[in-house]
């Protein structure tokens, strides 16, 4: 039986890299992302993928999706949830409640109603079961400077994982996450830009080297005189 996986976020970055390389492991991928283009591009005519349009703050469009990958395939095998933005950026005093509506709605909301989905038709399907890998961010460990909104929902995230996998293991649907550090994709090119600054070096002239220290008395007499050391 050929495997079906659901990729959001699909037409860039980390999503796009993942849908590719489930096609390269025989797998069907739907490729869901906001944009027709990326989408079309990432999909580069394989045989085995499904290009579907998603806005994933939207319940109806999102349903919509997974009713059109069940309808073409019959069934759900993974769901790479990945898809997010890094939103406006700013600190708790600063961050309008607008922008950080707009980061919870996908980083959040959206992860919620594309595993809602995805566990809903694993439970009914033959054979049941499934996974779903949410990608969160090292932000759900440490987070960057003004970046309060996008810690917030990863770390948000990882209760969601949590809570998924605990309700789907009498339904043989697995959920796990991954937290990636930098990687250099359309959605982190922002980072490098707040990242703190480094201490410089000190400058003036650089302090002597440590001088070479004489044998010690016990590897000097362990050495025989006419036969010299290499050289360590």
């Amino acid at each position: 039986m050929t495997k079906v996986a659901v990729v959001t976020g699909a037409g860039t970055g980390i999503g796009r890299q993942v849908a590719r390389a489930l096609l390269g492991e025989g797998y069907r991928v739907a490729l869901a992302g906001r944009r027709p283009e990326p989408l079309t591009e990432a999909a580069d005519g394989h045989a085995d993928a499904l290009t579907v349009p998603t806005d994933v703050t939207s319940p109806e469009s999102v349903e919509a999706l997974f009713t059109t990958v069940r309808e073409q395939w019959g069934r759900v095998d993974v769901l790479f949830n990945n898809a997010g933005t890094t939103g406006t950026r700013g600190s708790v005093d600063t961050l309008s409640v607008e922008d950080w509506q707009a980061v919870v709605d996908v980083n959040l909301t959206g992860m919620f109603l594309c595993a809602r989905q995805a566990v809903r038709i694993m439970k009914e399907q033959d054979p049941r079961g499934g996974r779903i890998i949410n990608n969160g961010s090292v932000s759900a460990q440490t987070p960057r400077p003004e970046t309060v909104a996008y810690a917030a929902t990863k770390h948000a995230l990882t209760g969601l994982t949590k809570s998924i996998a605990l309700d789907g293991r009498a339904h043989d649907i697995a959920c796990g996450q991954i937290d990636i550090g930098n990687a250099a994709t359309e959605l982190t090119a922002g980072f490098s830009a707040s990242a703190c600054p480094r201490p410089t070096a000190p400058s003036g002239p650089n302090p002597p080297s440590t001088p070479p220290t004489s044998p010690t008395p016990s590897s000097a007499s362990s050495a025989s005189p006419s036969t010299p050391t290499s050289p360590s």
